[in-house]
């Protein structure tokens, strides 16, 4: 016990040396495909501000004006590198938008990070160090299975899938997973399973028109699944429309306050977390350690966690805090 603690007290000498022998503070850019007006990000932020205070680390996260706009996101990146930061976190929503400029990046000696959304495949994905964020099909597949459990229990399942942002990494990998659930459980329940993808956007009014839309013209439909957190809007229609909750079904991802206020009402059965306070955080301490000890980057999966109705008492607290 004795040797395992004088170890670890070496340790921590020798990261507080690195530290000190760090004469200037670490610079370091986020930039990502979302606009200051997207809930989930505050969460991102949260947990990336925390982070560069406990290093008193230089850092900005840079938004887009426009929700998801990848042609944003790449002029942020470029004026970014621009300035030779020590590093560079960013989301990786195309697999070729930004290879040329994460090349340019590595080149310059800049740490590249993906975080929240990663390449699928491509160059991209071997230029960017280290990934820390979600497995997007297996979040949506484990959305669909779960959701299983509140299909009711005659007739035909009609399902909506929506694709929040086509195109995009994190928007298909997650409807993919769900449409992989739905196909299986067409083939061993034998049930009549009916799948629909619809292109619904990253606004929520444009979502809720969409959505409610296609549930006026199709009044039998089972449920819902988001691949992001818009289905809160699609329950504000249902309780406009006074539609009771369950009557169909809603999930989707990430638990902004508004998901939470849903589903304590009853309107939305499931939803799968990613955890954005550590998406935020954990890239900025592998940047710290890749410059101060020479530690490698490394990925991290920030899990998909699945909440139900009974969970949200105990999220709310931390939804306020920003955490959740």
């Amino acid at each position: 016990m004795r040797k395992l603690l004088f170890g670890a007290s070496l340790l921590a000498l020798g990261l507080i040396a690195a530290a000190t022998a760090q004469a200037e503070p670490l610079n370091i850019v986020f930039t990502h495909h979302s606009s200051a007006s997207n809930p989930f990000w505050q969460a991102v932020k949260k947990g990336f501000d925390d982070a560069c205070a406990k290093l008193q680390a230089s850092c900005q996260m840079i938004f887009t004006q426009t929700e998801g706009s990848v042609e944003q996101q790449a002029a942020n990146m470029q004026a970014a590198i621009a300035r030779k930061p020590d590093a560079l976190i960013t989301t990786i929503v195309d697999n070729n938008a930004f290879t040329g400029i994460l090349k340019d990046a590595r080149d310059k000696g800049i740490i590249v990070i993906a975080s929240n959304v990663d390449a699928t495949e491509g160059p991209a994905k071997t230029i960017r160090q280290a990934f820390i964020g979600q497995g997007f099909i297996p979040a949506g597949y484990t959305l669909g299975k779960t959701m299983a459990d509140f299909f009711p229990k005659d007739g035909p399942i009609n399902a909506l899938v929506g694709v929040s942002a086509p195109g995009q990494n994190w928007s298909e990998q997650r409807a993919a997973g769900v449409m992989k659930f739905l196909e299986e459980y067409k083939k061993t329940s034998g049930r009549e399973v009916n799948v629909k993808r619809l292109d619904t956007g990253t606004d929520g009014a444009v979502v809720s028109d969409r959505v409610g839309a296609y549930l006026n013209a199709n009044p039998n439909t089972t449920v819902y699944f988001d691949t992001g957190l818009w289905h809160a809007g699609v329950a504000r229609v249902l309780t406009d429309r006074g539609i009771p909750p369950g009557k169909v079904l809603l999930g989707g991802f990430d638990l902004v306050p508004e998901v939470l206020q849903q589903m304590k009402a009853g309107y939305i059965q499931v939803e799968i977390d990613q955890q954005p306070y550590m998406q935020g955080f954990m890239p900025v301490m592998e940047i710290y350690l890749s410059k101060t000890v020479g530690l490698a980057p490394a990925d991290i999966d920030t899990g998909q966690g699945v909440v139900l109705q009974k969970d949200v008492d105990g999220l709310m607290d931390l939804s306020k805090k920003g955490m959740r």
